[in-house]
């Protein structure tokens, strides 16, 4: 995908597996980074999976993301449900595998909505997903923060 075209999306769903780690970094990340720039959007995060339902995100992605000035407070885990692929122009997954999941659950007249975030990437072009740091130390949060902003920033640049 890696292009400049300007992109015309209004509303944006993040996706990774469970919802308390990659993705509701990215939406804690990207609503700042939008309503810094006065860029009015609806900007949601959920998971392919169902697992942590109601939680709050995991307290290492939260712990990182607060250093660094992101608010996560209002954020509690999902999953897609099928109105997502009719209600978001653009639904971003962390990784290869959610991609997948998402393009077989979409009904193919929103199946273009579908990309993996990274496409967005600016700085880490070598990286096409961003890894789970569930089962790692604070330095895979770390890293997952540093590639979802690069990859905020460049999304924000085509929107704006």
């Amino acid at each position: 995908m890696k292009s400049n075209e300007k992109l015309k999306a209004r509303s944006i769903l993040f996706v990774c597996l469970g919802n308390i780690c990659r993705s509701p970094t990215a939406h804690a990340v990207f609503r700042q980074k939008a309503k810094q720039v006065r860029l009015p959007l609806t900007i949601d995060s959920a998971g392919t999976a169902g697992y942590h339902k109601g939680a709050k995100p995991d307290k290492r992605s939260k712990a990182a993301g607060e250093k660094r000035g992101y608010d996560f407070s209002q954020l509690a885990a999902r999953p897609v449900v099928a109105n997502d692929y009719e209600e978001f122009d653009l639904i971003l997954a962390m990784d290869q595998a959610n991609y997948d999941d998402l393009i077989a659950d979409c009904p193919e007249e929103h199946k273009h909505k579908i990309q993996l975030f990274l496409d967005y990437a600016v700085e880490y072009t070598d990286e096409s997903e961003v890894p789970d740091p569930y089962y790692g130390g604070a330095q895979g949060f770390e890293y997952v923060l540093n590639l979802i902003e690069d990859a905020s920033d460049g999304l924000l640049s085509r929107l704006k």
